[in-house]
């Protein structure tokens, strides 16, 4: 599907200009109102109802009043629930039997930009078919139903208590956290609130930080991309480890009690290696940014491994298609389909914690079997829509370095989803072949996109 307006991840850009501009969320709210009364086979004289939350972004108050005015005028009712992780919306949708979930967020971006992102009623990304009729509804003219037929908005005050309960239900009954004390690293994001409270309660003793959002500094020098405060954090408070999750809390990265930093294909590998030992694992599904240690893991534990394109939607996507349970992404999206239908970084981290209690290891010993092969990405920016495949000179760069690394390495190109850049990546087994082979590529990436 050619997309006008969605990305591979909702719609997202700078707050003030578009398509985050108010006006153009409140034709986004109208049009997705449309769309679901629609599709909605509610009955007679009720009225479907759609979830919103948000991060910590100051813009969210914003955006979330011009949503719920373009749901209001579609006739939708609105259920508010304030700053609650990504996956937390995707699961009160599905618990509280609503048409659909709507998050304001920007993820791991900075707080000057935000996106707006939609959960069906079963708690997965829209269809492509979904995504399609909203983005024609918003071009159609915005009109507002009768007075009587108007939208109602409410706030439900329980729902971090819910989804606290939710993460710790997917921990082991007959495990628990004592003893070992946690750096959680909240990224002055959505959940602040939330994910030390879940590690507290089974049992861990909890250092927070990155837990004091202002609307400004979700992100800033803390967070999963941004580990080093958790490094220094772990070495300061003499933690067992720590963990670190992004502003809108769906990835995640984790830190041995040395400082060393585990990402999400190492994270991933050890909750398939733990769950082999309760059972087959039927396959893993990763991306084209996958490191290629993990596939090879994989096949030595007689674990099918297949790779989607990149963006958490893919590979839940193939998740489904092929009837498999786990996959992730390296940027920390991780996947455990028997615990969520969507990526969640707190959900994640537990799966983690579980496989270390059953092993009665750290998380050194339990991921030092995984040496990941060396990969340098490169972000250069280009502008969107730039035919970067069609380019001779990138052919022919690309072609060259392919023959130097002579079957050593990979290389990836690929255009950014949410961002206006195109993603290098070189990957091989010697680090400083890598490094020269992703600089040069990306020096001419570089002259050509100027």
């Amino acid at each position: 599907m050619t997309r006008k307006y969605f990305g591979t991840d909702g719609v997202r850009g700078r707050v003030g200009q578009a398509p985050i501009t108010p006006d153009f969320v409140m034709r986004l709210g109208y049009a997705a109102g449309r769309v679901l009364l629609s599709k909605s086979a509610m009955p007679q004289g009720e009225r479907p109802a759609v979830l919103i939350g948000k991060d910590t972004r100051l813009s969210g108050y914003m955006l979330e009043s011009a949503l719920e005015a373009g749901f209001a005028a579609a006739g939708v009712d609105v259920c508010l629930v304030g700053p609650l992780p990504t996956p937390a919306i995707a699961y009160l949708t599905r618990a509280l039997r609503l048409q659909a979930g709507i998050v304001i967020s920007a993820s791991h971006n900075p707080y000057y930009d935000n996106g707006i992102k939609f959960f069906s009623a079963q708690g997965t990304k829209l269809p492509d078919d979904v995504e399609r009729a909203i983005e024609v509804a918003i071009d159609e003219p915005m009109t507002c139903v009768a007075p009587a037929e108007l939208g109602r908005a409410k706030r439900i005050d329980d729902a971090a208590g819910r989804y606290i309960e939710f993460c710790k239900s997917t921990f082991p009954n007959d495990l628990d956290l004592r003893g070992l004390k946690i750096v959680v690293d909240c990224a002055h994001g959505a959940a602040y609130h939330i994910a030390p409270a879940v590690f507290h309660e089974l049992g861990a003793d909890v250092v927070t930080i990155g837990a004091q959002p202002n609307g400004l500094n979700i992100n800033d020098g803390v967070g999963a991309t941004s580990p080093k405060a958790l490094c220094e954090a772990v070495l300061a408070n003499r933690a067992d480890l720590g963990i670190a999750l992004d502003g809108d809390a769906d990835r995640i990265q984790m830190v041995d009690a040395e400082g060393n930093l585990y990402d999400g294909d190492q994270l991933l590998y050890a909750i398939v290696r733990s769950r082999q030992n309760e059972g087959p694992v039927a396959g893993v599904v990763g991306t084209l940014m996958t490191n290629l240690a993990l596939e090879h893991a994989l096949r030595e534990m007689n674990v099918p491994f297949a790779r989607a394109a990149v963006g958490d939607r893919y590979v839940v996507e193939m998740l489904h298609e092929k009837g498999w349970l786990f996959g992730g992404e390296n940027s920390g999206h991780i996947l455990a389909l028997d615990c969520h239908t969507t990526g969640d970084g707190t959900i994640a981290g537990l799966q983690v914690l579980a496989a270390l209690r059953r092993a009665g290891e750290n998380l050194k010993s339990l991921l030092g079997g995984l040496r990941l092969y060396p990969q340098k990405l490169i972000n250069v920016p280009m502008s969107r829509g730039f035919p970067w495949r069609d380019d001779s000179q990138i052919a022919a760069a690309i072609s060259a370095a392919e023959s130097k690394l002579a079957g050593r390495g990979r290389i990836l190109l690929r255009a950014s989803g949410t961002e206006p850049l195109l993603r290098v990546m070189v990957e091989g087994e010697d680090a400083s072949e890598v490094q020269a082979t992703a600089e040069a590529l990306a020096a001419v990436v570089r002259d050509v996109a100027s």
